[in-house]
C-alpha cells in the first residue's frame, strides 16, 4: 500500500524556520511526484510545492517562493520542505501527497495518495 507520513510541524515565531518531512513507502519513489499542500483555518487546501526527483522538476507557489525549499533523500524515500522566514499566514495543516503521473503541479486534483497532515503554527 502507498503510505505517506508527514511530520515536523510545530509552533514557531514569525521569522523562524521549520523543516517538514514526508516519509513515503509502498511505491518506487522515483515513479512519483511528491507535493506539499496546506489548509489554513477557514480556507481550502492549496498547493505549496512539489518535486519530481526523476524529472528534476520543482515547483513553488508564489506565496512561498524564496522562503521554502523542497528536496528529497531518495535513499530514505523522504521529501523535505524547509520553511524559512515563516509568517503568520503560513499557519496551516500541511499535507504531502503523491502523483504517479509525475506532473508536479500544485493542483490537488492531480494527486492520488495523501498522508495525514502536520500542524504548523506561526505566532506573530
Amino acid at each position: 500500500d502507498v503510505q505517506l507520513q508527514a511530520s515536523g510541524g510545530g509552533l514557531v515565531q514569525a521569522g523562524g524556520s521549520l523543516r517538514l518531512s514526508c516519509a513515503a513507502s509502498g511505491f518506487t519513489f522515483d515513479d512519483y511526484a511528491i507535493g506539499w499542500f496546506r489548509r489554513a483555518p477557514g480556507k481550502g487546501r492549496e498547493g505549496v510545492s512539489c518535486l519530481s526527483s526523476s524529472d528534476i522538476i520543482t515547483n513553488y507557489a508564489d506565496s512561498v517562493k524564496g522562503r521554502f525549499t523542497i528536496s528529497s533523500d531518495n535513499a530514505k524515500n523522504t521529501v523535505y520542505l524547509q520553511m524559512n522566514s515563516l509568517k503568520a499566514e503560513d499557519t496551516a495543516v500541511y499535507f504531502c501527497a503523491a502523483d504517479p503521473k509525475r506532473l508536479c503541479t500544485l493542483d490537488k486534483g492531480e494527486y492520488d495518495y495523501w498522508g495525514q497532515g502536520t500542524q504548523v503554527t506561526v505566532s506573530s
